[in-house]
């Protein structure tokens, strides 16, 4: 191998690049590719269409985040890989009630492959600690305090939480 193909990698985008670029990458970025590439070689194509929809949103996200070239952190990515999932959800309600069960059943597929790139979520319990923090460090007493209790509960869940099921736990402790 000569030296000037070990200093370039494929980037995402499957661009040749200087390596230090993918040093800044986050990991989940830098194993979109490389699933991608098996999902090909699987002819797995419910896969590969939701790993190409990822990796163009992400791709959007690094243009809207200055230029082509721009890196998404971990929680960026994380952000968008989240919105996609949201997206799936929201489609496999509209398809379940317009009668359509093969197509909620391809956008279920779907968001089983894109979560697999979320960390692990949290449990119960955890969320429960979580939301007694929160609420010990915002002094919140009352409903009124939702907002600021939500907003410390979803820093320190880190996204590891659904939304809803962090709402859920706040409103029961803080009524």
């Amino acid at each position: 191998m000569s030296r000037a193909t070990s200093e370039r990698r494929e980037d995402f985008l499957g661009w040749r690049t200087p390596a230090a670029y993918h040093n800044c990458m986050s990991d989940t970025a830098s194993r979109i590719p490389e699933d991608l590439k098996t999902a090909m070689r699987a002819k797995d194509s419910t896969a590969l269409n939701t790993l190409r929809a990822l990796k163009s949103a992400l791709t959007n996200a690094a243009i809207e985040k200055g230029n082509l070239h721009s890196s998404l952190d971990e929680p960026e990515v994380l952000a968008i890989i989240r919105k996609q999932i949201k997206q799936r959800v929201d489609s496999c309600e509209q398809f379940e009630k317009a009668g359509r069960p093969e197509l909620a059943a391809t956008e279920r597929a779907e968001i089983e492959i894109l979560s697999r790139y979320l960390p692990a979520a949290l449990s119960e319990a955890q969320i429960n600690e979580i939301v007694d923090q929160a609420v010990a460090d915002t002094g919140a007493t009352s409903k009124a305090d939702m907002g600021k209790t939500m907003k410390r509960a979803q820093e320190l869940a880190d996204g590891r939480a659904d939304g809803k099921l962090l709402s859920a736990a706040v409103m029961k402790r803080l009524a």
